[in-house]
């Protein structure tokens, strides 16, 4: 079992920045790759960016230009940087890993972008 916690999110303005961090725990070792997806409200659940065990990142077309996503494999952590943020970033973002077995996922965190 894996556990995530995310963390990070809050109300924003418009253009303004957040960091959000997942931590993992639990069976953390066997982790491929760890995730983030949003979900606004009325819409489906999206991918925004991932990163694998060895660094590599894939990110969405929409998130690239403004987002970062980073991996600290000393504190389990993976951190989403968002900048220039927009009301329709407006989301509950969640965390999730792959072990190759299943994907877990954590409570998410919500963002909410004011103009």
């Amino acid at each position: 079992q894996v556990q995530l916690m995310e963390s990070g999110g809050g109300l924003v303005q418009a253009g303004e920045s957040l960091r959000l961090s997942c931590a993992a725990s639990g069976n953390r070792f066997n982790i491929d790759a760890m995730s983030w997806y949003r979900q606004a409200p009325g819409n489906q659940r999206e991918f925004v960016a991932s990163i694998t065990s060895g660094g590599d990142t894939t990110y969405a077309g929409s998130a690239k230009p403004r987002s970062s996503i980073s991996r600290d494999n000393t504190k389990n952590t993976v951190y989403l940087q968002m900048n220039s943020l927009k009301p329709e970033d407006t989301a509950v973002y969640y965390c999730s890993a792959y072990t190759g077995a299943r994907t877990y996922w954590g409570q998410g965190t919500q963002v909410t972008v004011s103009s």
